[in-house]
């Protein structure tokens, strides 16, 4: 037995090692966020490149809930982007001009919001409140899908971001009294600044608070989505990816795991869409549309489907390629190459990324560890499926 322990313990220590590192290397790479707007000046264009980022990957991380985690294939996630933008329009605008006969709701907000015409709310009550009406949407465009499968679900999903897009576009001719359900094309602006109640709101002549609270939220959707992944809730969404009558054969429920996918999904992409409308002060039908969606999606098939790390990777990934290296580096040289607007071609870029992705590393660039063994050491088939069990048990 002392043989067997004095072998194990070098083993053991270097885990442990391994593991501290891994801890000091996720601190510092905090800290570094935590200071990135502190190298530029306050309305440098790369703190607004970064903070539209890190909303994007709140997007993503939510998305990923539904496409990696659960397998349910999402074509309309830009439905909970905009009706998480049209709540913060509803709750902090004056588009209800005759709240409160005119004299306006102001809940605990500071500031020249206090006297303002309209509904005035607290931001941290309207990303509650997006979160719950994103999360009740998810779960009705959820039931539909409960009996299909595959390309199936994509067709609902899909439908279903047409819709709330007409809705968005079109809301000005649905009317609650006097009052139009959205602005239409003309859109909601201007949208209330972030306000917590203290100090004075935010402006776009500082963006460093701005990036400060959705790199906050960040990290509270990433401490939920490593909870949940390792929660039983999360293995049995992996459990429904992978087979789903299997799935319900060993007592997953259905109806309930695949519900709880949409409406976790669907909360994080309407609290990001809340805070997008805010940071650009305006909510316009015109961001709502499909392309929208496969841009989010596009993210999470680079980083690697279910790899939370990797998808975070890929909302950085291309929110640069769309609005550094795009328009300010490759469009310079196009333009004075070959006088052409390259900025034309973004999709086709993007969807040039995603083929070379696919054709060199299929798994993304940051794989979940299932998935890279399942397309790289040949799980699930012959001889290779042997040898990749034997390593796992390893």
């Amino acid at each position: 037995m002392s043989a067997v322990s004095n072998a194990v313990a070098p083993i053991r220590m270097t885990i442990d090692q391994n593991k501290w590192l891994r801890r000091g290397l996720y601190v510092l790479l905090l800290a570094f966020v935590v200071i990135f707007p502190l190298f530029f000046p306050e309305t440098d264009s790369k703190v607004d490149v970064a903070t539209t980022a890190l909303a994007y990957v709140v997007m993503a991380l939510g998305l990923n809930i539904v496409v990696g985690f659960a397998g349910l294939l999402d074509l309309g996630y830009v439905a909970f982007y905009a009706l998480g933008a049209l709540t913060a329009g509803w709750l902090g605008s004056a588009f209800v001009y005759g709240a409160n006969h005119s004299k306006g709701i102001h809940i605990l907000v500071s500031g020249p919001l206090k006297n303002a015409q309209g509904i005035h709310v607290n931001y941290l009550l309207v990303f509650v409140a997006a979160a719950i009406v994103c999360a009740i949407a998810g779960m009705i465009i959820g039931l539909p899908t409960l009996r299909l499968r595959g390309d199936y679900i994509a067709i609902v999903t899909l439908a279903f971001g047409e819709i709330v897009y007409r809705f968005a576009l079109n809301g000005d001719e649905i009317k609650f009294g006097n009052q139009q359900l959205t602005n239409g094309s003309q859109g909601i602006t201007p949208v209330d600044p972030v306000n917590f109640g203290v100090g004075t709101p935010f402006n776009q002549l500082n963006l460093r608070p701005w990036y400060w609270t959705i790199l906050t939220m960040v990290v509270l959707v990433l401490f939920v989505n490593f909870r949940l992944r390792d929660s039983r809730q999360g293995r049995a969404w992996i459990a429904i990816r992978e087979d789903e009558v299997a799935a319900a054969s060993m007592g997953v429920p259905l109806v309930r795991t695949k519900l709880l996918a949409y409406a976790t999904g669907a909360a994080f992409g309407g609290m990001a869409g809340a805070f997008l409308a805010s940071y650009t002060n305006t909510v316009n039908a015109d961001q709502f549309q499909f392309a929208f969606s496969i841009f989010i999606l596009s993210m999470i098939i680079l980083g690697g489907l279910g790899s939370i790390w990797g998808v975070v990777l890929g909302a950085i990934l291309l929110q640069l390629v769309n609005r550094y290296l795009i328009p300010d580096v490759l469009n310079d040289k196009a333009q004075s190459w070959f006088h052409f607007d390259l900025t034309q071609l973004s999709f086709s870029i993007f969807g040039f990324i995603l083929v070379l992705v696919m054709l060199i590393r299929p798994e993304g660039l940051l794989p979940e560890r299932r998935r890279k063994m399942e397309l790289r050491e040949g799980i699930g088939t012959g001889e290779t499926e042997t040898s990749g069990l034997i390593e796992v048990q390893a």
